[in-house]
């Protein structure tokens, strides 16, 4: 089979890798792509927001199932597009992307299906979010408010306000943050005392199928400090939720989602990621995501041993309630290596060393997200047959660099073959967070 993956991160690079463990894969393609994905596939300069472009490079290259990595050509109606060619594809169609790409419908979608999540108001101006915060809707005027861009924000578009006047001060700034288009509307939301965890489900538009849970780390500095991200570190863990509270999710929010999909007319098939805040009141839910997360992904597919064409061909055929999914036993963990930098303005360009070490430690595998071959090759040009050749050189090219992933039968053994491999990389201004599942 020739497969097609569109998006260019560490997420991409795990859905290649997954795909080129698959017996029944011959060739796979990355549309664009970057360095490191170009040693197991071919990378072909096409933008994941060119989707006529994207599905003119399935027709060409006779590819029989392509893979949504990101929530752009998601949102754009990438799957649409596809669908009316008869092309084969995972993931949202445009209509279900509205789960994440406006917040304000998904929040309305929630309380339509009774979906247990925080209490919001929208706002569709600064002035009217400001004016809803000081009508005292949220209480005293010193506690927290959740301020959210109602579009696509890239991780940047979630700012939890310490107070009534960081909150009004949020509201101001968000379009300079996010973009007057992402900012349209302002979502306002309580803020939820817990734990976060994230449960990721492959769908088939009636059943689901779970993958372990996760729990990513957002903020740049250790101990959950400094400016969010678009996530430093991840962990798998089955100790993140017991057995009760993954029947009562089921239960109270994944069955009434894909239910509540059908009823509005967009069965949802394809990648589900849940945000969950696990309160004294049960667990609520903080946002959809209707595709893999990143890093997430990496720490997840790792721990994959179905292979991946297999089950989306039961997505494709709406039988995932009869396939089984095998995943490794144990844990996982990937720490993200970032620039210089990040994520206020990453240094690009500087010579990565070690990765030929890194990669001897057992059980780790290393993603790339931001790479790029040094000398006079671009990370569209690397193609998979050069890189089979001879080792390139790798140089930064975006704010997350690396996701270094480590599998173990414990989260300690995976987090100790993950730093080990991460004591080995180094590039001028590297930083990573020390504390990942800690």
């Amino acid at each position: 089979m020739r497969i097609l993956v569109i998006g260019s991160g560490g997420r991409e690079h795990a859905i290649c890798d997954a795909f080129a463990r698959s017996r029944r894969v011959s060739d796979i393609f990355c549309a664009p792509g970057n360095a490191g994905i170009g040693q197991v596939a071919e990378c072909v300069p096409i933008k994941p927001e060119d989707i006529v472009g994207i599905a003119n490079l399935a027709d060409r290259e006779q590819i029989d199932v392509t893979f949504v990595g990101g929530e752009t050509s998601l949102a754009l109606g990438v799957v649409d597009e596809f669908e009316k060619r008869g092309l084969r594809i995972i993931g949202a169609s445009k209509n279900a992307a509205r789960l994440e790409a406006s917040k304000s419908f998904a929040k309305d979608f929630m309380l339509r299906h009774a979906i247990p999540t925080a209490n919001f108001y929208t706002a569709n101006s600064p002035a009217e979010a400001i004016e809803i915060l000081e009508s005292g809707h949220f209480g005293e005027a010193s506690a927290r408010v959740v301020v959210k861009a109602d579009g696509l924000a890239a991780g940047k578009g979630v700012i939890v306000a310490m107070n009534r006047a960081e909150a009004v001060d949020a509201c101001n700034g968000l379009s300079a943050l996010v973009g007057a288009g992402a900012a349209e509307k302002i979502v306002l939301e309580e803020f939820l005392e817990g734990d976060e965890v994230s449960l990721l489900m492959f769908a088939d538009g009636k059943d689901f199928a779970l993958m372990p849970p996760v729990r990513d780390h957002k903020r740049i500095g250790e101990g959950d400090t400094g400016p969010n991200t678009g996530g430093m570190g991840t962990i798998t863990d089955s100790g993140l939720l017991t057995a009760a509270q993954s029947q009562h999710i089921m239960k109270e929010i994944i069955e009434p989602t894909l239910a509540g999909c059908i009823d509005e007319g967009f069965p949802f098939r394809g990648i589900l990621f849940l945000g969950l805040m696990m309160t004294v009141g049960g667990a609520k839910l903080l946002e959809y995501n209707v595709r893999f997360g990143d890093p997430e992904t990496q720490a997840i597919l790792v721990r994959l041993e179905s292979d991946l064409v297999e089950i989306c061909d039961a997505m494709l055929q709406g039988r995932l309630a009869e396939t089984e999914i095998q995943w490794r036993e144990g844990n996982s963990a990937c720490v993200v290596l970032a620039a210089e930098g990040y994520p206020q303005k990453p240094r690009i360009g500087d010579v990565i060393s070690g990765l030929d070490d890194a990669l001897k430690t057992e059980n780790v595998t290393i993603y790339h997200a931001g790479t790029a071959v040094m000398a006079d090759k671009s990370a569209s040009t690397v193609s998979r047959s050069e890189s089979e050749l001879v080792r390139p050189s790798f140089v930064t090219a975006g704010g997350r660099v690396l996701g270094v992933t480590a599998a173990g039968e414990s989260l300690h053994d995976a987090l100790d073959a993950a730093y080990a491999a991460v004591g080995s990389i180094s590039w001028q201004g590297m930083q990573f967070r020390r504390d990942i599942g800690r």
